[in-house]
């Protein structure tokens, strides 16, 4: 089945999740996650970076709609955005680490490169 995965949330708390995700990532640069987490906040990050390329009133409206910080916001369109200004995608670098203690779920990685 195509589209996004549920991570056995609602879609509420799935886009809560995610958002909280993102955001994290774009502050820090790199989040330690499960893998099928990792994958989908890769998506919306990528689609975040490849917005804040064209940077206009619109698209910034659309990215604070979604990035929970303004400062992250800021950040996304003055210092990570123009670093990849030539590049068309692959901004994100997935790296599986093992499963994890408690459950044995598949850990990765998630950075910017």
């Amino acid at each position: 089945m195509p589209g996004t995965r549920k991570l056995g949330r609602t879609s509420e708390h799935r886009t809560a999740m995610l958002r909280a995700m993102v955001t994290f990532l774009l502050e820090n640069g790199k989040i330690e996650t499960t893998v099928t987490r990792a994958k989908e906040v890769r998506a919306m990050t990528e689609k975040y970076i490849t917005l804040a390329k064209t940077n206009t009133l619109a698209s910034k409206r659309q990215a604070w709609a979604f990035i929970t910080k303004e400062d992250v916001v800021a950040k996304l369109y003055n210092e990570i955005a123009p670093k990849y200004a030539d590049k068309n995608g692959g901004y994100c670098r997935i790296t599986k680490i093992g499963p994890r203690r408690g459950d044995a779920a598949e850990m990765a990685i998630i950075e910017l490169i």
